[in-house]
């Protein structure tokens, strides 16, 4: 039985057992910073837990997870994942263990109808309930019955002594028998055995505790269930095979990087496995909006690419090749991800970058190396070429093979001890990541008890409302005067919740003379949050208010939020249809949009875009905004976020054929009303994607008079019409020029005729010739030039340095004879060293350096620990 019937028959059968079936989360988890992807199927469920009413009771869902606590393992196991599915149905505070263990139970016997001859079950040592139901309900065979300890079937694992705080419990496990010729073959084998004879299907989480500190259990007043099991695992067991990366879900994966392979003796299966596995981590992350980084999920996600083409390269495969595994990707999940083939070439694109760039620094390894290692060489300091050894590891990817081998080429001890120490520390920190900390479960703001409330602000700026709570300080309060500030909830209001990319309404409450200002607006799940403090007079609960938003400020923002809408339909109409929404910022004083697009936009395609987008206003375009079912707006072909999460019923916002996107973000009522747009700034903020700063209304009307200002300050300083401008300082331009190259022209003279005395100058320290000199106003070129007419007159035993304090800054250069470099001297360390007392930095060759920085009273002071460091050479 596949893969995509496995899934639809698990929530079919929790359907018809009266469960709402929910779709998938986001791998990026929202408003959960305990995790940096979604880890597990009750992630989402927290709040719900916690028991706030969702509108229902159960649910079941199929949850993309993604983990790497495991990454060592993935590949040479046969079970263990990046990524995963995890099917898994949940209580709140309905059914319990009973149901829970029936209808695992049922599903698999029955519906899957797998023999129970070949399943057994482990339950929590102190659980007798779970242990009754399976002995005596479902009668399963007491010796097929195992009792494990807090390890393995508590969950979280060790909670009860370990942490953390918040709602636990025991936990129970089904397990596929493969046989008893399969594994260690001993006859008590059971499956707290690691051997591979048992196969962990289905894990039954009992929550019915909450954990305190000092490790204190209290009996929770409503009991939850929270199951999982891992689609690739039961897909295995379903197909006869005990290897999950044997199944539908990977083959064609495999067969294609097995194809690819140059060296068919190199096609090693295990390699192979974990490159199909990280590429599915890979571009699931991306598809949820995770972009390649050196930051946080971003970082995971470019440490996967770059550990796939390093196993690559072991297969012979050394040009870009995992990009083209994302179109077999798309089609192995078509059926349950159908969005994933309309984009996989804008995620192959990404991909493609990726690798690129990786594979361009290891062609350049050699100079890295040489770069990261000269002072370990000199020192000889095997603990620090160590560390240099994980950082490039951590930071670029380099195996420590690569980098090991050329240490040795180059004679470099290396301290392997101290590679293995941080690179456990690395483990150790992404571990931490990767698992719940703290207390997961306490979301304070569920403890309002507030009912929803209800959004009025598409329609109206101000209305009548009743005070519902106040909260000061996580404590309901009764009232509050003048000066306090606090968090109110009304039943109903006008204020938009910061959401979507789009800032809050800020406004006023008013109440007679009683004013509450409304500094910001949040929204917790149904409930929205006005934040602010009292400015004049008191509130108390129940109160009559009427709720009164910043009206300029929200058309201002609703402005910017519309022609962000234009904004993307300009890009892909001249970029192309590959550009979709990674991110974006709605202000009242501008716009910020980041999207898809692998190289740099040209200047005449940015102005076309500006041209675009303002022809879309004078247009005046009307828009329409209606609410529809997620599947129905899919089905129009609106855009989606999709870094976003979407309910089952989502806002769509139409402009005329230009524009249709999922969006409950405020607008206008048509494109005229934004007046004018104006673009800010273009560039790159990660690897392919790009962002545009943008302002519209009176803020981009503003921005252009201050560049006709500027203009016209100009057009007086060059007494020329507005129209000569650009003429008249290209002119002024080639002039400067021309003087530039006439004052270096004087000064190579004034250096050639220098040299001469410089060189008779020359200081005899610890046998080596020192040319010091130090002027005033000297540039950075002059001093180069000076060091290479001194190198030419004085071509062995011989330091120059040569330093300038240029208008109110420290130059320094540094040069060495050839002979002198033989003998183990380095410019480039040495210039570190003085570097330090002009309140700079430098680098640079063995034989020729520079720095610079903003202290040149300490040029003084170099010179003399350059003297110095010369004394006490041996």
């Amino acid at each position: 039985m596949q893969a995509d019937l496995l899934r639809k028959k698990f929530l079919d059968f929790f359907k018809a057992k009266k469960h709402r079936i929910v779709e998938s989360d986001s791998l990026v988890p929202k408003d959960d910073p305990t995790v940096l992807f979604t880890p597990a199927g009750m992630n989402q469920f927290k709040k719900e837990f916690l028991g706030f009413d969702a509108g229902f009771k159960r649910a079941a869902t199929s949850q993309r997870c993604l983990r790497t606590d495991d990454l060592d393992k993935v590949g040479k196991t046969a079970v263990h994942h990046t990524f995963f599915e995890m099917l898994g149905n949940f209580s709140f505070g309905d059914y319990f263990k009973k149901e829970a263990i029936s209808w695992a139970w049922e599903f698999l016997t029955v519906d899957l109808k797998i023999n129970p001859d070949k399943l057994w079950v482990s339950v929590y040592h102190e659980d007798e309930e779970a242990y009754k139901i399976w002995k005596d309900l479902i009668k399963v065979p007491v010796k097929k019955i195992v009792k494990l300890g807090d390890k393995e079937n508590f969950w979280p694992a060790e909670a009860k002594t370990k942490g953390p705080n918040g709602p636990c419990g025991p936990c129970s496990e089904i397990f596929f028998d493969f046989g008893e010729d399969v594994g260690c073959k001993e006859k008590a084998c059971d499956p707290s055995c690691n051997c591979g004879r048992f196969a962990e299907i289905w894990n039954l989480v009992f929550t019915q505790f909450n954990r305190k500190e000092g490790g204190v259990l209290e009996t929770l007043p409503n009991k939850n269930i929270d199951t999982g099991m891992g689609l690739e695992r039961l897909a295995a067991v379903m197909q006869g095979k005990k290897n999950n990366f044997e199944t539908e879900l990977f083959r064609p994966l495999i067969m294609e990087i097995s194809s690819g392979a140059k060296d068919q003796g190199k096609n090693d299966k295990k390699i192979i496995y974990a490159v199909s596995d990280h590429l599915r981590a890979i571009v699931f992350a991306i598809y949820d909006g995770v972009m390649p980084s050196n930051e946080a999920r971003g970082y995971v996600i470019r440490k996967l690419i770059r550990k796939c083409s390093m196993h690559l390269r072991a297969l012979g495969i050394k040009k870009p090749f995992l990009y083209k595994l994302v179109p077999v990707l798309a089609e192995i999940m078509r059926e349950s991800y159908p969005e994933l083939k309309d984009r996989q070439e804008n995620i192959a694109q990404i991909i493609l970058s990726e690798e690129k760039g990786f594979l361009s620094t290891l062609n350049s390894s050699d100079s890295l190396f040489k770069n990261k290692f000269k002072e370990v060489a000199i020192k000889e300091d095997p603990e620090k070429a160590g560390e240099l050894t994980f950082q490039l590891y951590d930071t670029y990817g380099i195996p420590f093979e690569l980098t090991s081998d050329w240490l040795e080429k180059n004679k470099i001890k290396i301290s392997i001890d101290v590679f293995r120490r941080e690179l456990e520390k690395q483990k150790t920190r992404s571990q931490l990541q990767s698992v719940m900390k703290g207390d997961v479960f306490d979301i304070k703001d569920l403890h309002l008890g507030a009912k929803a409330t209800k959004f009025l602000g598409y329609a109206q700026h101000e209305v009548k409302a009743k005070i519902i709570k106040i909260v000061k300080d996580q404590a309901v309060v009764k009232k509050i005067s003048k000066g306090e500030k606090t968090r109110i909830i009304l039943d109903q209001t006008p204020f938009y919740p910061e959401s979507g990319g789009q800032v809050a309404d800020t406004g006023e409450f008013i109440k007679g003379k009683n004013i509450f200002q409304v500094q910001n607006t949040k929204k917790f799940d149904k409930v929205i949050v006005h934040t602010g403090i009292v400015k004049e007079g008191a509130f108390k609960a129940g109160d009559l208010v009427l709720a009164k938003i910043d009206l300029a400020r929200r058309l201002a923002i609703a402005r910017n939020h519309t022609a962000t809408h234009l904004l993307q339909a300009a890009l892909r109409k001249i970029l192309g249809k590959h550009v979709k929404q990674q991110g974006s910022l709605v202000a009242e004083d501008r716009l910020r949009f980041d999207f898809t697009h692998f190289q740099d936009v040209k200047e005449e395609e940015l102005a076309r875009v500006e041209e675009e987008v303002n022809n879309y206003i004078l247009d005046n375009h009307t828009l329409k905004a209606k609410e529809m079912t997620l599947s129905m707006a899919k089905k129009t072909g609106a855009l989606a976020f999709f870094g976003e999460k979407y309910g089952d019923k989502v806002r769509v916002v139409e402009i005329s054929d230009l524009s249709k996107e999922f969006c409950g973000g405020t607008h206008l009522d048509a494109t005229g009303q934004i007046g004018l747009f104006k673009i800010l700034q273009e560039g790159s903020v990660a690897s392919g994607v790009r962002r545009i700063e943008a302002t519209t209304g009176k803020s981009a009307y503003q921005k252009i008079k201050e560049e006709e200002a500027a203009i016209s300050d100009i057009v007086s300083d060059l007494g020329v019409p507005a129209d000569r401008i650009a003429e008249e300082v290209e002119k002024r331009i080639n002039r400067i020029k021309d003087l530039e190259k006439a004052l270096n022209l004087e000064r190579s003279q004034i250096a050639t005729q220098q040299t001469d005395e410089l060189k008779d100058k020359a200081e005899n320290i610890n046998g080596v010739d020192c040319i010091l000199y130090l002027r005033d106003n000297l540039d950075m070129d002059f001093l180069r030039k000076h060091v290479d007419l001194l190198k030419a007159k004085k071509d062995s035993n011989t330091l120059i340095a040569l330093g300038a304090n240029n208008n109110g800054s420290a130059l320094l250069v540094i040069g060495i004879t050839n002979d002198l470099v033989q003998k183990g001297l380095d410019a480039s360390i040495l210039i570190r060293e003085a570097a330090k007392f002009i309140g700079g930095s430098g680098g640079g060759r063995k034989d020729f350096a520079q720095a610079g920085g903003d202290n040149p009273q300490g040029l003084t002071q170099a010179f003399e620990a350059i003297k110095s460091f010369i004394g006490k050479i041996k």
